[in-house]
């Protein structure tokens, strides 16, 4: 078997895993539609590579209006790798405490929001943190970890908790312990990590179940949709209406900050 043969196979497995929370999947999608019914949002959060799911969510074709992701540079810029704004500060800010709640404290938070954080470990101080304040606020929180490499991990948190134990609903990537999944013969370490593929296919699953509960509720999204289906001018149309939307949401969440936040 070659490489890609393996890789191929083994990200059909995370297919199976991600097939197997159908009904978890159509939980976290009737949380989240009734926010967007609400007029709210659902936040969206990750740190390191976990910023690829959020982002995969909104904006991008095919996507929607309803979310708010949250995606700070200072964790997530990985292009310089190494020197000014490289990878080792990066990962060590993503386990400073504290962080969570000087971002959260840029939002006036509603218990009618939702949220979503992911992070494959789970086991990183940020996410956690973040999950924890969602909480204390009465947002219903959905984490998306692998969970096999979250079990076999230790966590980051002074209490010893992951993201696992602060959230109301739980997703699995499948993706195995160590993330990267395919093993080379005279390579001791594996490569070709599978967390992304599980992530954004629950990503996308759980955003196709919630345009169906907004069309169905009498508010059909407002999706950003290439030109070559729609035509330019239906393409842009779409474009501006579903840009003003969200700017009229998160105008909300910029309303009520320092009213409602400790």
């Amino acid at each position: 078997m070659t490489p890609t043969e393996d890789y191929l196979n083994r990200c059909r497995t995370l297919v199976d895993t991600v097939a197997a929370q159908k009904a978890e999947i159509e939980r976290a999608a009737e949380w989240f539609a009734e926010s967007i019914l609400a007029g709210r949002v659902v936040h969206l959060f990750g740190a390191g590579h976990s910023r690829i799911v959020v982002e995969e969510i909104w904006p991008r074709y095919g996507s929607f209006a309803g979310f708010n992701p949250i995606v700070e540079l200072s964790m997530t810029f990985h292009n310089l790798v190494v020197g000014a704004n490289g990878q080792r500060q990066a990962m060590f800010l993503e386990n400073t405490s504290g962080l969570a709640a000087r971002i959260l404290r840029n939002f006036g938070l509603s218990s009618d929001d939702c949220a979503l954080v992911v992070s494959s470990s789970g086991c990183n101080v940020v996410p956690i943190e973040m999950a924890q304040l969602f909480q204390k606020q009465d947002i219903k929180v959905v984490a998306i970890i692998s969970q096999q490499h979250s079990e076999a991990s230790s966590t980051n948190h002074a209490d010893g908790l992951k993201l696992s134990d602060c959230a109301d609903l739980i997703l699995d990537t499948g993706a195995p312990v160590g993330d990267a999944m395919v093993a080379i013969p005279g390579l001791d370490t594996p490569v070709a990590p599978g967390s992304t593929i599980g992530g954004c296919m629950l990503a996308n699953a759980i955003k196709a179940e919630v345009a169906m509960r907004l069309t169905d509720a009498g508010q059909p999204p407002k999706v950003l949709t290439a030109r070559a289906i729609v035509g330019r001018e239906r393409a842009t149309e779409l474009f501006e209406a579903a840009y003003d939307e969200h700017a009229r949401r998160v105008a909300k969440l910029f309303a009520t900050v320092g009213k409602d936040n400790a």
